[in-house]
């Protein structure tokens, strides 16, 4: 089922759109009616100025790029985009509904428009034909449109990135006003990031672009932390963000003074509401105070997750670390922006492993948001009834270079697998453990060791206090001595993984045992030699892709079972204050910080 909502008071709770189901799969049409009905009701009105708050490439599947295109083309800032040219072959089917392409779901690939066609042929060639002539109605404004992609810490998106995410028609008036302007970047082989300055697409510098504009209560971060960490936490955002709190007089009005119109620049955030190991559920305000924040409020809100505890955060909408970012939306966005969040909420489609829009929700505060986790908890939570013994994970090797970004495989099964029960990673693409020589040198340094230790080290070694990011990332990444992790990276030495702590096997012998090719996700029961040249059945429950879900069972994802774990995942109420450094460390390519 599906329904929608609407509101015309901006003073008020806004929902504007509510639609979706564990089993709707939306279509462009109905994204497109929504967004045009939303954008040409009385509370938004006549604009001059809107800005667009997307993800980074990272979150590709999120759609987003699409819906950042689709709102540019309803301002008349794009013409509007061929689809089928764009797309390609890759999203013909034949009668029975699955592809007649040569790749499938499975498949891996360097060219993003690959993994842009794995995203997209979920709808029949027909629905895209229908959508790119349907929903052709526009906006009789056509406003200034500056996109900022929330990068947190990433690295700036490239032109190939915007292209596939963003479609062809902004990847070209980005080059075309880079070209006017006589600052086009020369990207011969489309790896080199795209100009910070010039062009709809800016890139958030959260080094030297960033102003703090309050902060949440000291009080707040303590009871977050069981004491362990007693100071405010900084509200801080991108200052073009911030500098959108102020009027400006629409052009095309009045000529004196009475019948001028002023009102304030349109924020439009747009993102997927899906479990995560940090905050619980991603995106809403996190988009903000994260995507286009600065250094010392992401590494501490990453370091307060990890002191409360990972397993008391995931999956759940309501956490302390989320309750400090609602209060700085309460207290600065909503009370100075006209900030609207525009979230999905993406499922795979089990027959043919596509992915899939399944809610669109539009508001101005919470509400949107929580209706959005709510529908996420029902398509990409896996509640197991048993917590298996052995899980394999597969990280695909276009995606995953580090085990900063690949021990999404840990964070995202540890409240399903059993008790001394083993966590097996194939890791192709691994190469190395941090996304900068900074961060590789701590992880190389101290290790995944478990909570108590690195806390510890922490106190003991300046360089841990000034990336809290990288403490919490080696707590994240512990088992807490509760079950092994057998990592199987494809250019990683047996030395290195092990010194880590980690447990280390061969990646070419594990594939022949547990690949993608022999293995279905879910549990399989498999046959495997013994030591006596027999073979035995072995239960193996395998996931090909750890960022699409979240995996548990009952007793560990239940809150009351939490509470004789805190000396393990999260901190012990009497113990001492952890000392932190307000000069927090911006390495140059941070992978998945801020980008979460």
């Amino acid at each position: 089922s599906t329904s929608t909502s609407t509101s015309t008071s901006s003073n008020e709770s806004s929902l504007f759109c509510n639609i979706g189901s564990e089993t709707t799969s939306i279509t462009d049409d109905e994204i497109k009616a929504a967004l045009h009905s939303f954008l040409n009701s009385d509370i938004i009105g006549e604009r001059d100025d809107v800005l667009l708050l997307p993800p980074d490439f990272t979150r590709f599947h999120s759609q987003a790029g699409k819906i950042t295109r689709f709102i540019c083309e309803y301002y008349n800032f794009i013409p509007r985009e061929e689809e089928d040219d764009e797309i390609g072959d890759n999203n013909k089917k034949g009668d029975n509904g699955v592809n007649n392409g040569e790749d499938d779901t499975t498949s891996t690939s360097t060219d993003p428009k690959a993994k842009k066609a794995k995203v997209e042929k979920g709808m029949s060639s027909s629905t895209i034909t229908s959508s790119s002539s349907s929903s052709s109605s526009t906006s009789q404004y056509k406003p200034d449109i500056t996109i900022l992609p929330a990068l947190g810490t990433h690295f700036p998106m490239t032109e190939t990135q915007i292209k596939t995410m963003f479609g062809n028609q902004l990847s070209a008036k980005q080059q075309q006003q880079q070209q006017q302007q006589g600052t086009k970047v020369e990207n011969k082989d489309k790896d080199d990031a795209t100009n910070k300055d010039k062009g709809p697409f800016l890139v958030h510098d959260w080094r030297n672009d960033v102003v703090t504009i309050g902060h949440a209560p000291a009080q707040m971060v303590s009871d977050a932390t069981n004491g362990k960490v007693n100071e405010p936490w900084p509200a801080q955002l991108n200052k073009l963000v911030w500098e959108k709190r102020k009027e400006k007089v629409l052009t095309g009005t009045g000529t004196d003074t009475d019948t001028k119109k002023k009102k304030k620049a349109l924020i439009l955030s747009i993102g997927q509401v899906v479990p995560h190991e940090v905050m619980g559920m991603a995106n809403f305000n996190k988009n903000l105070f994260v995507g286009v924040g600065g250094v010392e409020a992401i590494n501490l809100s990453h370091f307060i997750g990890a002191v409360h505890g990972m397993e008391k955060m995931m999956g759940r909408a309501s956490n302390p670390l989320r309750s400090i970012l609602n209060y700085a939306s309460e207290e600065f966005l909503q009370k100075e922006l006209d900030l609207f969040y525009i979230l999905t909420v993406m499922g795979t489609n089990e027959r043919t492993g596509n992915v899939e829009m399944r809610g669109f929700y539009i508001g101005n505060d919470i509400q949107c948001y929580n209706l959005a986790c709510e529908l996420s908890l029902k398509v990409n939570f896996t509640m197991l009834e048993r917590p298996p013994k052995k899980i394999v994970v597969h990280l695909d090797e276009d995606e995953f270079h580090s085990t900063w970004l690949g021990n999404k495989a840990i964070y995202r099964t540890r409240m399903a697998i059993d008790d001394g029960g083993e966590l097996i990673i194939l890791a192709p693409g691994v190469k190395q453990f941090g996304e900068d020589g900074e961060i590789d040198t701590l992880i190389r340094s101290h290790g995944y060791i478990g909570t108590p230790a690195i806390l510890e080290a922490m106190e003991k070694h300046p360089d841990l206090q000034k990336n809290l990011s990288a403490v919490a990332h080696l707590i994240h990444g512990s088992s807490e001595g509760r079950f092994s992790i057998t990592y199987c990276p494809g250019h990683l030495t047996k030395e290195e993984v092990e010194g880590v702590g980690f447990q280390y096997d061969d990646l070419d012998a594990m594939e022949k045992k547990y690949g993608t090719k022999k293995l279905k996700d879910g549990w399989n029961n498999i046959s495997v030699a013994n030591g006596g040249g027999d073979s035995e059945t072995e239960e193996v429950y395998f996931i090909s892709n750890p960022a699409l879900g979240l995996w548990a069972v009952p007793s560990r994802f239940d809150d009351s079972s939490h509470e004789t774990r805190d000396n393990t995942t999260g901190a012990k109420s009497n113990q001492t204050t952890i000392s932190t450094n307000r000069e927090q460390s911006a390495s140059s390519n941070s992978g998945d910080v801020g980008g979460w």
